[in-house]
């Protein structure tokens, strides 16, 4: 029987082909034998000889047009099998507290529903900030981050119809909507898709900032938003903040749990 330091070291060389698998994947899944060796951080010969036995398996293919070796057919059955498994929900729900505890400000989790922007999730700080927000609460649109996020990521003509849905409302209550030119908005929701982060400074709460990241999956679509709310003077809003930085960090780790590679985001334009 193999002791428990046995365990622990474990087998290098399955390691290492992992790395190599890894690495495909965050290039796009299809790469030229240099620019995967680089990637991985070893050399050439190495890599070459991970990659026949790899080839073997199937878990790696070698197109014949271009050379470039891409995901094969059991790298693709077996994420396959373990995206089935996946709860996008589930998992940004369960990591909630983590950010909370992170940035100590009352954080959220929103998707997009029948009536739109929807908050599913909410875990409070140790100092709450008082908001008319509970889950299952419908967000306005373009003055929330959440919506920002989701807007940034739809097709034009849905932002144009809940838009206008939102500057209806407004008539009735007036800090419902941002009332933006078509020019400015699309200007905000370029930098949202920029940053991949968005921010609102007392919009629609006086007193209360905001910001949101979106969560994308395997396919690059967007799956989930999440966002951090609290008072002006304690939770700093900057591009360049803690916030910022913190929060960047939960949605891409999110993000990659659920498969995301970090390429072919939807831009919304369609």
């Amino acid at each position: 029987m193999p002791g428990e330091e046995g365990d622990r070291l474990g087998i290098g060389s399955v390691e290492t082909a992992a790395a190599i698998l890894g690495a495909l994947a965050e290039g796009g899944g299809q790469m030229p034998l240099g620019a995967l060796a680089d990637a991985a951080g070893m050399h050439r010969a190495k890599v070459h000889r991970y990659l026949i036995s790899l080839t073997r398996t199937g878990l790696v293919a070698q197109p014949e047009r271009n050379g470039a070796y891409s995901i094969g057919p059991s790298a693709i059955s077996i994420g396959l099998a373990g995206l089935r498994r996946v709860d996008p929900i589930r998992i940004a729900y369960e990591a909630l507290p983590e950010l909370r505890d992170r940035v100590d400000e009352t954080v959220f989790l929103a998707i997009w529903g029948d009536m739109g922007v929807t908050c599913i999730g909410l875990e409070e700080s140790a100092h709450p900030v008082t908001l008319n927000i509970r889950v299952g609460s419908v967000l306005p649109f373009l003055s929330t981050a959440a919506g920002q996020v989701f807007a940034a990521y739809m097709p034009r003509a849905r932002v144009d119809r809940f838009d206008e849905q939102d500057r209806k409302q407004s008539r009735r209550r007036p800090a419902v909507a941002v009332k933006l030119s078509r020019d400015a908005r699309e200007t905000l929701l370029r930098e949202v898709r920029e940053r991949r982060l968005a921010r609102v400074r007392g919009a629609l709460f006086a007193g209360v900032n905001a910001m949101a990241a979106p969560i994308f999956d395997h396919r690059g679509d967007l799956s989930t938003v999440v966002g951090i709310m609290g008072r002006q003077e304690t939770l700093d809003v900057a591009w360049d903040g803690d916030a910022a930085d913190d929060l960047t960090a939960f949605a891409e780790r999110l993000s990659r749990q659920l498969g995301f590679a970090g390429n072919g985001i939807g831009t919304g334009d369609g």
